[in-house]
């Protein structure tokens, strides 16, 4: 299978700037992995302290300023990335 047949580029040229270009985009999807993984411990230390001091598990007003926040820097799919973001840190409310 040639780089023209994995990338759907119909020149060699076009396959190299796809191919670099997905490269990229693979890193990129590894340190946003590795942001999100890191953003997961940092929420368990914020609920662990809430709990722990009486509080609940969620802060609701807290996660509507985190959506707010996602939707105004990357418009109405942000709330959908957020609330990914949101479970993936807290679990399902």
């Amino acid at each position: 299978m040639t780089a023209i047949d994995v990338t759907g580029a119909r020149t060699a040229e076009a396959a190299e700037v796809i191919g670099d270009a997905r490269a990229r985009i693979d890193a990129l999807d590894d340190r946003i992995i590795g942001l999100v993984q890191e953003r997961t411990a940092v929420s368990a230390v914020i609920q662990d302290a809430r709990i722990a001091s009486g509080g609940r598990r969620v802060n609701l007003s807290r996660e509507m300023e985190v959506l707010g926040h996602y939707r105004e820097a990357l418009g109405r799919p942000g709330t959908s990335l957020a609330m990914t973001l949101l479970e993936l840190c807290r679990g399902r409310i």
